[in-house]
């Protein structure tokens, strides 16, 4: 793991260190937090950066049979630091194995293994080098240009507005997420609403008047910056739309406290994606669909530890049909955004690479992305298969590259990771005699994918 990492041949090495490792970053797509930066966090040590509410570390050390004491438990950060290090070696072949000793020379300038031997010297030079950091100074060393945090429609982003201000110089802008708009079933919803209307200054007692309330963010989020929609797409989407009446019918339902049917669920979101699209589409916004996660199916974890803690999973639901009608209904009235499809089911990338090309227009180039590689896809696999499908069904040259999809500030070396795989791939290409060995196409490509490409796309 040198500084070859990943660089298996001449044209690899020659396009990652002379063109792809000192692109700025543009993570378009973070659950970074905004008061954080806000107020310029500092961390109390190298524990509370790389394993607080992480995850996949998480689910790592509960694989190699540590307990929870050392995880989310009340052992002390460092105990949990030695933790996780006793057990990284075992993480062969695992995408954290390599994220992690990036991070560790990228952040903090350390050549050592991450094991138990060098724990201790690890933690001691890790936290004397942490303590003159904040995550101003970790985005600004990443070379971050933009960052995209994670924003509920009825936040009042004043956050963002003091980090605009300030002299900060990563420019964090809020993405749009109505995420709890959305989940009908949820507990909460119904109080929910009165939030949002609230915040838009919109009565809510209908179907039309929550898109109404939706609508007003969306140009209050535009005003402060935001160019992006993201939304968890977790249920089927039916290839038959709802009628406005049935709509109305639905939400009263849900307001008189009764949950609906999957179906009926299925049905409220296909509802909500195809009236935001059109709302999105009047911003010239991106909507960022993240398709076929199965969340929380840990009941007795989810009631001691809560959601977003380590036990959710792939599910191998269908969307094809639903999502291509939501598509066509959008692009038959000319009020399809810009669209960026994720799926978190590795079978479905040749569907969503091919679902792209039916809704291009010629007008923006990748108007329609098959997004990269995310989630449980995040390795090295699974981004060389991402590359891979897109160039073999639409035009990778196109693609808007890499997203964190983090909520740690010592991610962006996952940039860095993404950036060799991409380089490693195009040099196998031109090595193997199926792409000419031309500097300049090559290079711009990688300048593309990597940067150029999100600042166009995004309008940023």
């Amino acid at each position: 793991m040198d500084k070859n990492f990943l660089l298996d041949t001449e044209t690899a090495r020659h396009l990652y260190h002379n063109v792809a490792a000192d692109l700025p970053i543009i993570d378009y797509h973070s659950h970074l937090q905004q008061g954080e930066i806000a107020e310029r966090k500092k961390f109390r040590n190298v524990a509370e950066l790389w394993l607080a509410g992480d995850h996949y570390k998480w689910r790592l050390m509960r694989s190699s049979g540590v307990s929870e004491d050392f995880i989310t438990g009340s052992k002390s950060d460092e105990e949990k630091f030695r933790a996780f290090c006793k057990v990284l070696p075992h993480a062969i072949g695992n995408p954290i194995y390599h994220w992690s000793h990036l991070e560790l020379r990228r952040i903090f300038g350390i050549d050592l293994l991450i094991n138990e031997k060098n724990a201790g010297r690890i933690w001691e030079e890790a936290n004397a080098k942490l303590a003159q950091m904040d995550t101003w100074s970790l985005l600004e060393q990443a070379k971050v240009e933009i960052a995209c945090t994670t924003d509920d429609p009825a936040d009042d982003l004043l956050q963002h507005a003091e980090i605009a201000k300030s002299a900060l110089k990563t420019r964090v802008l809020p993405a749009y997420r109505p995420d709890k708009a959305m989940r009908i079933n949820k507990p909460g919803f119904v109080e929910y609403l009165g939030k949002l209307g609230k915040a838009s200054g919109i009565k809510i007692g209908s179907f039309a008047d929550m898109i109404a309330a939706l609508a007003n963010r969306v140009a209050f989020f535009h005003s402060q910056g935001a160019r992006i929609s993201d939304h968890a797409v977790d249920v089927a989407l039916p290839v038959q739309p709802a009628t406005a009446q049935q709509l109305e019918a639905l939400f009263q339902k849900r307001l008189a406290g009764e949950m609906l049917t999957s179906a009926e669920e299925g049905q409220y979101i296909r509802a909500i994606l195809t009236e935001l699209g059109k709302v999105y589409a009047a911003h010239a916004w991106a909507m960022c669909l993240h398709i076929g996660a199965q969340r929380n199916n840990n009941s007795r974890m989810l009631g001691r530890l809560g959601a977003d803690t380590g036990y959710d999973s792939i599910s191998d639901m269908s969307c094809s049909e639903g999502l291509a009608a939501l598509l066509d209904t959008l692009d038959s009235d000319d009020q399809l955004p810009k669209t960026m499809l994720f799926c978190l089911n590795p079978n479905m990338n040749d569907v969503l690479s091919t679902m792209i090309g039916n809704f291009q227009d010629g007008k923006v180039a990748g108007k329609l992305q098959f997004g990269p590689a995310w989630w449980f896809n995040d390795h090295k696999e699974g981004n060389l298969q991402q590359f891979v499908t897109l160039a073999n069904h639409g035009v990778l040259g196109t693609s808007v590259g890499m997203v964190t999809d983090s909520r740690s500030f010592a991610s962006y070396p996952r940039h860095d990771y993404y950036r060799r795989l991409l380089c490693r791939q195009l040099g196998q290409w031109v090595e193997g005699g199926e792409y000419p060995a031309e500097e300049v196409a090559l290079e711009q490509i990688v300048r593309d994918v990597c940067y150029e490409n999100a600042k166009r796309y995004f309008a940023l």
